[in-house]
């Protein structure tokens, strides 16, 4: 029942877009997008990461795309657009809202490595 009142424990979600994995490669591939995989250490080292993606794990994640804290990652830049995928999905939303409430003004989830595998993109180990 709503009788108007703000919902004072209620906050905004950032907006997280979703991005196909194919545009997501090929915009990674001329330098358009920033690709992060917020995956562990072990999951990169037993299944590779997507090429050129940055390596960021989930943990850590907001302290290295925070500007003002002295371990902000230097390839990052919250003016240009910022993909991120994990292993299913999961990982990764929580990644893009976690970037769009530090003012990176286009976030998108791109779900899993599997998904920018399956769109033609490359792995690296």
């Amino acid at each position: 029942m709503n009788f108007g009142f703000a919902n004072p424990f209620r906050t905004a979600q950032p907006a997280v877009r979703s991005m196909a994995p194919q545009e997501a490669v090929q915009k990674a591939a001329s330098g358009q997008l920033t690709v992060i995989d917020v995956r562990d250490h072990n999951e990169v080292a037993s299944t590779g990461k997507a090429r050129g993606a940055l390596h960021i794990p989930l943990f850590i994640l907001a302290q290295k795309a925070d500007p003002r804290h002295p371990e902000f990652h230097p390839e990052l830049n919250p003016e240009k657009p910022v993909a991120v995928y994990c292993a299913s999905g999961a990982r990764s939303q929580m990644a893009a809202q976690t970037l769009a409430s530090l003012g990176f003004s286009e976030v998108y989830n791109i779900g899993g490595l599997f998904h920018w595998q399956a769109a033609g993109g490359a792995i690296e180990y």
